[in-house]
C-alpha cells in the first residue's frame, strides 16, 4: 500500500484522492478551503484543511513521508509553484502537478516535478489530435504502477451502464470522467450508459488497464 498526499481538491484533485484511497491507499487529501476538507473527510484516509504555501504546517503533516504527492492547484500558480517547491525539498519520491498551460509547465518542471499533467485541455485536445485504432490513447503515470489512461470504450461496454460493468470488482478501475462528443461528464453516476465512441478517462493499476486495451471493439 502506498501513501499519497493531494494538495488542492477541486474536481481533478478530489476525483484522483477519492479514486486511489478507494483502490486502498492511504490518502491525505490537503485543501485550504474548510468546505472543500469537510466534503472530501469521509472518502480519503485524512484531510486537513491548510496552506499549501506554508512550510511549516506541509512539514507538520509529514509529507515527506508519503510515496507520491499530487498538487493540484492549478488556477493558483504562485501556490502551485510553491507547493511543488515544497514538497521536493521536503522529500517526496514522486511530485506530480496539474498545470493550466506550457509556461506554468516549464517553471514546475525547472523547480522540480517529475510529472506535469493539463486534465482540463488533455481531455479534448489531445484526445481529438490523437485518436488511433488502439483502445488506449493516452496516459498519465502517477507513479510506476498506477495510471490515469484515456480510453475509448470496448464495442461490449456500449450500451451498458457503469453499475451493470461493475469496473472496479472486474478491473480494478475506477472511471473518473467520461468524454461524449463534445461534453464531458466529471464523476459518472453509477447508471450512466456507454455510448459507442465515448472516450473514458479512468484511474487504476497499469496491470489491470492494460486489460482493458485488449478489450474487443
Amino acid at each position: 500500500m502506498k501513501q499519497y498526499v493531494v494538495i488542492g481538491c477541486g474536481r481533478f484533485g478530489s476525483s484522483v484522492a477519492t479514486t486511489l484511497y478507494l483502490l486502498g491507499h492511504e490518502v491525505m487529501a490537503i485543501d485550504k478551503s474548510y468546505d472543500i476538507v469537510q466534503d472530501i473527510s469521509d472518502k480519503v484516509t485524512h484531510a486537513v484543511q491548510a496552506d499549501a504555501t506554508d512550510e511549516n504546517a506541509l512539514k507538520s503533516l509529514g509529507i515527506r513521508n508519503f510515496d507520491v504527492a499530487v498538487i493540484s492547484i492549478g488556477s493558483d500558480v504562485q501556490s502551485s509553484i510553491m507547493a511543488t517547491l515544497i514538497a521536493k525539498e521536503l522529500g517526496v519520491k514522486y511530485v506530480l502537478c496539474k498545470a493550466q498551460n506550457e509556461l506554468q509547465a516549464k517553471v514546475l518542471y525547472k523547480i522540480g516535478a517529475d510529472r506535469v499533467v493539463f486534465p482540463e485541455r488533455d481531455m479534448g485536445v489531445r484526445v481529438a489530435n490523437n485518436l488511433v485504432s488502439q483502445n488506449v490513447l493516452d496516459h498519465i503515470e502517477l507513479d510506476p504502477n498506477y495510471s490515469i489512461v484515456e480510453v475509448v470504450t470496448p464495442s461490449d461496454w456500449v450500451g451498458k451502464s457503469l453499475k451493470e460493468l461493475n469496473l472496479r470488482a472486474k478491473y480494478g478501475i475506477n472511471v473518473m470522467a467520461i468524454k461524449q462528443g463534445t461534453n464531458i461528464n466529471i464523476s459518472p453516476e453509477p447508471d450512466t450508459k456507454f455510448k459507442m465512441g465515448d472516450i473514458l478517462v479512468v484511474i487504476g493499476e497499469n496491470t489491470k488497464i492494460n486489460q482493458i486495451s485488449k478489450e474487443d471493439r
